[in-house]
């Protein structure tokens, strides 16, 4: 602990940090205004669902496009374009009256416009600290997201239940603008420059760790909603307990990161990190009771940060730092495809005859493979202990694929 209260005093890392949240607080908030909203208007689930599918495609679609856009063009420039047309876009689903196929492209721009907020601010880290602070600061940020999942989707329920959708998905936008231009405002983003690339988009795969950290965020990510949707099926139907549960999730992986994330990272650090997530997740398959799936979630979550953090850290010290935000976009990627296939996976598990249970079974089976991924492929992840996570210098060659 006392090592971040270091980084914290590091000039500029702590208006990055808070910036970064305020500007990714949405995140945890859009997806659920949005059901709420289209299912208000249509009076379908089903059509709710086309519409928030449209946005995280979109988002998966854009990750690696506009963070590789901002070497070209600029943080800010990229970073304002994006804000403005994702307002846009969440102010016409607010606001317009029309079929669902206008609100399915107006959520598939939404999507598309996101801004690239992670893929700018890991690209910044390294020329905040040096290098040994790096793993740090990484897991730092990982912990310190949560704050995001654990108060965000209260906030817009409250918001949506009490005075209606249209007023939550205006709020939404507010905080967008409001944190956006904090970041993008912030001395720290005017003064790094990422160099344009002058690889192809895509190239960035071919080196080894970059295509683990995005196969591994896929499954555990996948993991992390697959849990989420058994748990909103076992106790949406009791009141508050499942939205209790899953902060308790959220608790036990701030918790993990801000005690052990900032430990040295050796090629093991990933593997030691999944086994805590998947031995945790192992357990709720045991017993569906609410006490039993909020400890062993609790249990489950000490190991989420920390693995982030590795995730984050083996990005960046293994790519050129011309290439890092577009790293990070396809990381960012993997994880959202990796959402929708948990959900969707852990829903067609729910609706058939293992029920939640097999939901559950399904979200250790996740992490279990990702676990499995980080054994086998050890020797491509990174010894940080002594190097730090910094970027290789683009006088340097990498390892690529092939």
């Amino acid at each position: 602990m006392a090592g971040y209260g270091d980084l914290l005093r590091t000039p500029g890392v702590l208006r990055m940090i808070s910036s970064q949240l305020v500007a990714r607080f949405p995140n945890g908030m859009i997806s659920l205004v949005i059901l709420l909203h289209i299912e208000g208007i249509t009076g379908s689930y089903g059509a709710a669902g086309v519409v928030l599918a449209a946005v995280s495609i979109g988002q998966a679609i854009a990750g690696p496009v506009t963070s590789r856009w901002m070497g070209r063009w600029g943080m800010r420039r990229v970073l304002t374009l994006t804000t403005l047309v994702s307002a846009a876009s969440l102010l016409g689903i607010a606001f317009l009256v029309a079929p669902v196929p206008m609100y399915v492209v107006l959520g598939f721009i939404a999507g598309m416009s996101t801004p690239p907020i992670v893929s700018a601010v890991r690209t910044i880290y390294p020329k905040l600290v040096n290098s040994k602070q790096l793993t740090g600061l990484y897991s730092l940020d990982a912990s310190l997201q949560e704050i995001i999942w654990i108060l965000a989707p209260v906030l817009i329920t409250f918001v949506a239940t009490q005075a209606g959708t249209v007023v939550g998905l205006v709020l939404v936008v507010v905080i967008l603008l409001s944190g956006c231009a904090w970041f993008i405002l912030s001395p720290e983003v005017g003064r790094v420059r990422i160099p344009r690339s002058k690889r192809s988009l895509g190239k960035v795969l071919a080196r080894p760790p970059i295509l683990l950290a995005t196969v591994i965020g896929f499954l555990l990510i996948g993991s992390f909603s697959a849990v989420e949707a058994a748990v909103v099926a076992t106790f949406s139907h009791g009141g508050v307990e499942a939205g209790v549960v899953l902060a308790v999730f959220s608790v036990g992986s701030l918790a993990g990161g801000l005690a052990f994330g900032h430990l040295p990272m050796g090629r093991w650090a990933m593997v030691r990190r999944l086994s805590v997530v998947a031995f945790g997740l192992a357990l709720t398959t045991l017993w569906v009771n609410v006490w039993w799936i909020g400890a062993t979630l609790f249990v489950a979550g000490i190991g989420i940060a920390p693995a982030l953090g590795v995730l984050s850290a083996m990005t960046t010290a293994s790519v050129k730092f011309s290439d890092t935000a577009e790293a990070f976009g396809w990381v960012g990627t993997g994880q959202l495809i990796g959402a929708a296939v948990g959900s969707a996976v852990a829903g067609f598990l729910i609706d058939g005859p293992g029920g939640v249970t097999a939901a559950y079974t399904a979200a250790a089976a996740f992490c279990t493979l990702a676990l499995v991924v980080a054994l086998v492929f050890v020797r491509h992840q990174p010894d940080l202990r002594e190097r730090g996570a910094s970027p290789i210098p683009d006088t340097e060659p990498v390892q690529t694929i092939g």
